[in-house]
């Protein structure tokens, strides 16, 4: 397995793809498929069924991992 220097809680900018130049947090490092999970990036549309908490159900937005060859660490 790889070692990487980002880690969950860094600040990171998106360097490629769809949400280049965005700056965000990391909330998960998924080390076996060497990508991300950047809050607010790489957002995708999900279909919800209805359930007690959500009686209408509907769509939301999930994050997605993306690569991280496409996040360079922000200092600060």
């Amino acid at each position: 397995m790889a070692k990487f220097s980002i880690k969950k809680g860094d600040t990171v900018k998106v360097i490629a793809g769809d949400d280049k130049g965005k700056t965000a947090e990391v909330l998960q490092v998924l080390r076996k498929e060497e990508k991300v999970l950047v809050k607010g990036v790489n957002l995708v549309k999900k279909a919800v069924k209805p359930t007690e908490e959500n009686p209408k159900g509907g769509h939301e937005f999930v994050e997605r991992p993306i690569h991280i060859s496409n996040v360079k660490k922000v200092e600060g």
